[in-house]
């Protein structure tokens, strides 16, 4: 059979198609970077365990899910295999079959890199509104609640930060879509971060995407607790010796009720129950909107820029797009890979709508006196706070699983392969207590939601969705970036740096504030 050419009028990549199923890319890649992608560095698990965030709300792909999630597990098996065409572990983990098959055919449309994706990617099609929806869900998160409160801390001029972050944002995602379709072996974040900076690329990328994970766990539970506090009275746990306070004893009680979902293997109904985010941040901007008309009224006016609060806002307007790991699941999930720009820029557009307009209406109710959250403001005992606060605690507790279980598949992948099934099922459950302990004690040390938030939106969330990808798109397009692109992803490698000095000055008075709390 000879060689398919397949052509993309937008990255004009060509691969040529051999009867071995390898790929070569023609007059793009160098040989060295084309075969250090078929290296199998730790960690492998990153980009299948995202995939519970890319699901469809369809009921096609809701039975394949079920059906492969019935069939495998997370981490090691004793099926182990290496999938001899991508050059990856093909361990047993939910949405992937360890057998798989390329097509034959050559897709005439879409990116270059339609036709050899891995047949788990072309099984699960999503239609233009499927992925619309995912992305919104995965943006959409619990960054809404403390939207109020950054406008008080940066005024409203920091609003235009949140316009600035989108932008630049919904930028570097399609910059990664432009990397995955430089070679067929890129399917996941880490996998690009390999292929521009080799293992050590791998491992770094890695490295941030696990540690924000880590802090979206930890901000789960902080917002638990502080949101049960608001709903439930309860004077906290008392052990003679010392006494928590309601909101640390609900942050306990709230892991414990969620520890045994961490230590299942199939997250079918979790990963569902996480669409529901959208539907969380509509409720809450509904509930707030409505107490700020009947109840509370819209008479705060604020100022037009605080530069002592600034950096605050920036971080807490950054945390807002940290959706970049799924993005790469997103697309090789699509039917129409040529639309994914549209995806994203819809994507973006809607949950800049949501977080601008909660951010308005709440600040605009509760001015200065606003909380970190602006649930903790709303009357206690209405209608509308109780729906409010009960959409917030649903979501995160879907969501906290979901979160943890990448992280604890990266380190059950360092686990020895002749384990006996039995054996890996015990470690597993140990390695995924630990993790959840671990978020416990750190949302115990630190339990302040919007500081926490700040951090992670300005060091781990701009270096992830701006630096990450722009480093990564200069390394593997080098000499073919034209000037006005280049002098474009400097300048955003400059505000994701900036981002990050600004809440360094800003450190050092949040932690002396922690520790007069």
């Amino acid at each position: 059979m000879g060689p398919h050419v397949v052509s993309d009028e937008e990255s004009s990549f060509k691969f040529t198609r051999l009867q071995d199923s390898e790929y070569l890319v023609e007059q793009q890649i160098d040989i060295p970077l084309a075969s250090s992608l078929t290296r199998q560095y730790w960690p492998q698990s990153y980009e299948r365990s995202m995939d519970l965030y890319s699901r469809s709300p369809s009921s096609e792909t809701g039975k394949s899910f079920l059906q492969h999630s019935k069939q495998h597990y997370i981490g090691k098996s004793s099926d182990l295999s290496v999938d001899k065409c991508e050059g990856r572990l093909s361990e047993a983990l939910p949405l992937l079959n360890s057998a798989h098959t390329i097509e034959d055919k050559v897709c005439e449309e879409g990116s270059p890199a339609d036709d050899v994706r891995p047949a788990f990617q072309q099984q699960q099609k999503s239609s233009f509104f499927q992925a619309v929806f995912n992305g919104v869900n995965m943006l959409a998160g619990v960054g809404i609640l403390s939207m109020p409160y950054a406008v008080a801390q940066g005024g409203w001029a920091g609003l235009s930060c949140l316009l600035i972050f989108a932008a630049v944002c919904c930028y570097t995602g399609v910059l990664l879509r432009r990397c995955l379709d430089l070679h067929p072996h890129l399917s996941g974040y880490p996998d690009i971060g390999q292929a521009a900076f080799g293992r050590v690329g791998r491992i770094v990328v890695s490295g941030l995407l696990y540690g924000e994970l880590f802090a979206v766990a930890i901000e789960f539970l902080i917002l638990e607790g502080d949101n049960l506090t608001q709903l439930i009275s309860f004077e906290g746990l008392n052990f003679g010796f010392f006494r928590l306070s309601s909101e640390k004893s609900f942050v306990i009680i709230s892991a414990a009720v969620m520890l045994p979902t961490v230590w299942l293997r199939d997250l079918g109904l979790l990963s569902y129950l996480s669409l529901g985010g959208v539907l969380a941040c509509i409720t809450v901007l509904l509930a707030v909107a409505w107490t700020g008309i009947f109840e509370v009224g819209f008479t705060n006016h604020g100022q037009l820029l605080n530069l002592q609060g600034f950096p605050i806002a920036v971080g807490l307007y950054a945390f807002c797009y940290c959706g970049h790991a799924v993005f790469p699941n997103i697309y090789g999930s699509m039917r129409e890979k040529g639309k994914f720009s549209l995806v994203l820029v819809v994507s973006f557009m809607v949950c800049t709508i949501i977080y601008g307009g909660i951010a308005v209406l709440g600040f605009l109710m509760f001015g200065d006196d606003i909380k970190s959250q602006v649930t903790l403001n709303l009357p206690r005992g209405r209608v509308a706070t109780t729906i409010a606060i009960i959409a917030t605690l649903v979501n995160p507790f879907a969501k906290y699983s979901l979160t943890v279980t990448p992280l604890a598949a990266a380190f059950e992948e360092l686990l020895p392969v002749d384990l006996k099934a039995w054996n890996f099922t015990v470690w597993g459950m140990i390695i995924r207590t630990l993790l959840v302990v671990s978020t416990v004690i750190v949302a115990l040390t630190v339990p302040f939601f919007a500081y926490l938030m700040a951090l992670v939106g300005s060091f781990l969330s701009t270096t992830v969705a701006i630096t990450i990808p722009c480093l990564c798109y200069m390394k593997l397009f080098s000499g073919r970036i034209p000037l006005w692109e280049r002098v474009l992803i400097i300048t955003f490698v400059t505000i994701g740096l900036g981002a990050c000095i600004a809440v360094s000055v800003w450190k050092r008075e949040m932690l002396a504030s922690v520790a007069m709390r």
